[in-house]
């Protein structure tokens, strides 16, 4: 049974910077587009950002695009998510799954707060 571990996230002052990220205990990394989701207080889970099987095409939410990168080492079963000029409104708890997400496969995730 693959699991997902996500974790990086912390206290960040707007502007500031993290990275996140999921380390999956099985092969599933290089075999399946891989995304990034967020669910802040109140709203419904989201998709911030997604990767090919392949590294090759990668796609991002409006709201995040240009500031937020996707990545990831298929050798590790790692996918990363480098978030840059971060915004109080960017405040959420922060998952990784396939995409689409597998029931099975969401974790606890890893909380990100932005403080303005």
């Amino acid at each position: 049974q693959v699991q997902l571990v996500e974790s990086g996230g912390g206290l960040v002052q707007a502007g500031g910077s993290l990275r996140l990220s999921c380390a999956a205990s099985g092969n599933i990394v290089n075999v399946a587009t891989m995304g990034w989701y967020r669910q802040a207080p109140g709203k419904q889970r989201e998709l911030v950002a997604r990767i090919s099987s392949s590294g090759g095409s990668t796609d991002y939410a409006a709201s995040v695009k240009g500031r937020f990168t996707i990545s990831k080492d298929n050798a590790k079963n790692t996918v990363y998510l480098q978030m840059n000029s971060l915004k109080p409104e960017d405040t959420a708890v922060y998952y990784c799954n396939t995409y689409p997400g597998y029931l099975a496969l969401w974790g606890q995730g890893t909380l990100v707060t932005v403080s303005s």
